[in-house]
């Protein structure tokens, strides 16, 4: 199999978190599953999305790679929902957040996986 670059594994991951948010931000507008295009926009944006994540995941320890996926999908859809839908994420909600971004920095700063 051949390798693909550090580079290249962030690139993916990077891709991976745009789908993914392309995903969960438009999920409220296929009406559970009821209508045709959004569905499919969605359907094919989550395919991408985990095509986009194991490829990264070849060459970027999985912890690293599923904790900033997670952390900036998580915090990228919340400011979607806000923007998008006018839902306004209470205190706690906005520490969580911070938490977690601040979780994900520190795992990627000073993090060591063997």
């Amino acid at each position: 199999m051949k390798s693909i670059s550090l580079f290249s594994g962030y690139i993916y991951l990077i891709l991976a978190i745009i789908t993914g948010i392309a995903t969960n931000g438009f999920l409220k507008t296929t009406e559970s599953f009821t209508k045709l295009l959004p569905t499919i926009f969605c359907i094919t944006s989550i395919v991408v999305c985990i095509f986009c994540l194991s490829k990264a995941m070849t060459i970027i320890p999985v912890g690293f790679t599923y904790a900033t996926y997670g952390a900036l999908t998580i915090t990228a859809v919340t400011l979607f929902g806000i923007f998008k839908y006018n839902q306004t994420p209470d205190l706690y909600a906005t520490v969580g957040l911070i938490l977690i971004v601040s979780g994900v920095i520190l795992l990627n700063l000073f993090g060591k996986l063997k």
